[in-house]
Parts: structure tokens; C-alpha cells; sequence
């Protein structure tokens, strides 16, 4: 059974969270602040934190930063706050997803199944795999090599670096400046044009039809996914 941790002050919603995850066979705990949250993450070991960023003790993107020092366990942010900047701070603090209040409870489950299930590829996945293979391509990490049908396909350093880091995290929403920092540099984590260009090469070299990419996906206002 996947164990869900929701961390939220707001006890109404709270447990509405609780009663919906239980009545689809989730086995919940609930935290109502961040120290409290971070105590249930060392001992209940969940699956999956669903958390809110306006915690009464301390800010939700502490709480991320302190759990990635040790915990895995994917998190997916519920938040009143809709402004880019705090999307990109949760996200690149470790945040798997980002949800904003209100939200339907359909869309949350859909995003939860999503996030335990890339958790638990990730969790079978060998440890020697080198190769991540996609529908119309196939990427060999220790080779660096990317192969599409039976050619190889040429990528300049930086579509190379840029492509690693997505197919490395299959299915993860990257933030925007996660990818420019760690691309071009931390002077650049606002230039966002340089990712237009670079993912616009990726999707002519990569995609079957570039114009609606399958794989090399575009979150807006947020960030790109690699969806296999």
C-alpha cells in the first residue's frame, strides 16, 4: 500500500486530503507543520509528501531542502502561491511537482499515481543501466551517444549536457533555472532564451514531429520534462 505524507496547516483541507487518499486505498499520516512533517518523514518512511509551502513554523521550500539532504521520496507542492518564482525556488530546492489552489481532486491523484510510479522505475532500475531508450530514440550515457532508427545523431556539447540531465531524470519537471545553471553556468539562470534555441535543435534532431514534441516536453513558465 503507497503511504502519502500531506503536510498542511489548513486542517479543513487536511483532512479532506485525508478522507479522498484513504477512500482510494492510501494509507495517509498528516503533519501540520514542517518540524513535524520532517519527524513523520524519518519514521513513516512515506512514499510520496504532498506539501504546502505556507507552513506556520518554517517555509515549505525549507522543508524540501532539509528532506533531499536524506530522503528520495518524491514531493509534490500544493500552494496558493502562482508566481513563477516560487515554482522555480520549490523545484529547484527538489520538488518533483508543483499543484496551485485550488485544484481538482482528479488532477491530484493523476499527478500522484505519476509521481509513485516514476519512483518505483526508478527504485528497479539497475544500477549499471547506460541506456535510456525513448519511441523514437535511444541514448547511451556511458558511450554519449544518441542514436535515432539506425543512425547515429550528432548533438553539440551543450544538446548533449542539456539531454543528459532530462533523460537522467525521466518523467521529473527540471526547472528552468536548474537547467541554466547547470548548463551554462549560474551567471545565466535567467536566460531563458538560450533554452528555447537548445531544446528547438533537440525536438529537429530528437522528435518525430518537433512542432509537438512526445518526449522533450514544455511544462510553461516552468520548466521542460523528458517523458519516455
Amino acid at each position: 500500500m503507497t503511504r502519502v505524507l500531506v503536510v498542511e496547516d489548513d486542517a479543513q483541507l487536511a483532512r479532506a486530503l485525508v478522507i479522498n487518499l484513504q477512500a482510494r486505498k492510501y494509507a495517509v499520516d498528516a503533519a501540520p507543520d514542517g518540524a513535524t512533517a520532517l519527524r513523520l518523514v524519518a519514521s513513516e518512511q512515506p512514499d510520496v509528501i504532498l506539501l504546502d509551502l505556507g507552513l506556520p513554523d518554517m517555509d515549505g521550500v525549507d522543508v524540501i531542502k532539509a528532506l533531499r539532504g536524506w530522503s528520495r521520496a518524491p514531493v509534490l507542492v500544493l500552494s496558493a502561491r502562482s508566481g513563477s518564482e516560487d515554482k522555480i525556488r520549490a523545484l529547484d530546492s527538489g520538488a518533483d511537482d508543483y499543484m496551485t489552489k485550488p485544484f481538482s481532486m482528479d488532477e491530484l491523484l493523476a499527478r500522484l499515481r505519476a509521481a509513485t510510479r516514476r519512483a518505483e522505475e526508478a527504485s528497479a532500475r539497475p544500477l549499471t543501466t547506460t541506456l535510456v531508450a525513448a519511441e523514437s530514440f535511444t541514448v547511451d550515457l556511458v558511450a554519449k551517444k544518441v542514436r535515432r532508427g539506425d543512425r547515429d545523431v550528432r548533438l553539440t556539447p551543450t544538446e548533449w549536457h542539456l539531454l543528459e540531465i532530462l533523460v537522467c531524470n525521466p518523467g521529473v519537471l527540471i526547472s528552468q533555472r536548474r537547467l541554466l545553471t547547470e548548463v551554462w553556468g549560474p551567471s545565466c539562470g535567467t536566460k531563458t532564451n538560450y533554452l528555447r534555441v537548445y531544446m528547438a535543435q533537440l525536438r529537429r534532431k530528437l522528435e518525430t514531429d518537433p512542432a509537438h514534441p512526445r518526449h522533450l516536453v514544455t511544462e510553461p513558465g516552468m520548466g521542460y520534462r523528458f517523458e519516455p
